[in-house]
C-alpha cells in the first residue's frame, strides 16, 4: 500500500460508502478485488485454521509485491496449494515443489514456496499442542483487539508492533519462516488481530 492523505475511496467505485484511502486499489481507480477484500474480509476476525493459515501464507507471499498482484493470484494460489489445508500442504514433496514452481499462476519463489510448505508442518505441530492454530493465536495476543482511535491518519498505521515481534518471534520458535514482524502485522490486520480501519471508513467500529 502506498501512502495517501485521505480514508476515502475515489469517486469511482463500487458504491459511495466512504473506505479506507487503500481499498480502491493501487491506481486509485476502484478495484473490485481490493473493494471486496477490504469490505468482507480486512481486519475481520476469522477462527478458521485453513483461512488462517491462508492468510499467513498469501501475506508471506506478497512480500515484495503488491497486495493486489496477490489477490488477483489468489484462486490459483488456492488451487497451486489444495486449498491451504496445513494438513494436505504438509505432506508435499519433491513433485509438488517441482509442480508449483512451474505453476505460473502463482508467485514462483523457491524460498516462499519451500517456507509455506515448511509452515503447514509447522502449523500441525501448533495444533497439536494447543488444540488449533487460532488457539495459539489467542493465547499469544489476549485480550482485546486494538482499534484506531478517532484521531487516526493513515499515516498513524504502523508497519509493525511489539505485539507482532512478540508473535514473530514465537513462530519462528515454533519453526516457521517468512514470518518477519511485518508481515506477521499485515496478518494479524487481515485476521482481525487488530482493527486498523480508518475513522471515516463505513468499516471503522467507531461509527456505529
Amino acid at each position: 500500500m502506498t501512502d495517501a492523505a485521505t480514508p476515502t475511496a475515489s469517486a469511482d467505485a463500487m458504491d459511495d460508502r466512504p473506505r479506507c484511502w487503500w481499498a480502491p486499489g493501487e491506481s486509485g481507480r476502484a478495484d473490485p478485488l481490493m473493494l471486496a477484500y477490504h469490505d468482507t474480509e480486512w481486519g475481520i476476525t476469522t477462527h478458521d485454521d485453513v483461512e488462517l493459515f491462508e492468510r499467513l501464507a498469501l501475506e508471506s507471499f506478497q512480500a515484495g509485491l503488491s497486495w493486489s498482484t496477490i489477490l488477483r493470484k489468489r484462486e490459483s494460489f488456492r488451487a497451486a496449494f489444495r486449498g491451504f489445508d496445513p494438513a494436505i500442504v504438509a505432506a508435499f514433496g519433491a513433485r509438488d515443489r517441482a509442480r508449483l514452481l512451474a505453476d505460473a499462476g502463482i508467485v514462483r519463489n523457491r524460498s516462499k514456496i519451500d517456507a509455506t510448505i515448511g509452515n503447514a508442518a509447522a502449523v500441525r505441530a501448533i495444533q497439536a499442542a494447543f488444540g488449533s492454530f487460532d488457539a495459539y493465536l489467542a493465547d499469544r495476543l489476549p485480550g482485546p483487539i486494538p482499534r484506531l482511535p478517532a484521531t487516526a491518519r493513515p499515516g498513524d498505521i504502523p508497519v509493525t508492533t511489539p505485539a507482532a515481534q512478540a508473535l514473530s518471534a514465537d513462530l519462528r520458535r515454533h519453526g516457521l519462516r517468512f514470518v518477519g514482524p511485518t508481515i506477521v502485522y499485515a496478518f494479524m490486520q487481515s485476521v482481525g488481530l487488530v482493527d486498523d480501519h480508518l475513522p471515516g471508513c463505513f468499516r471503522y467500529v467507531g461509527r456505529h
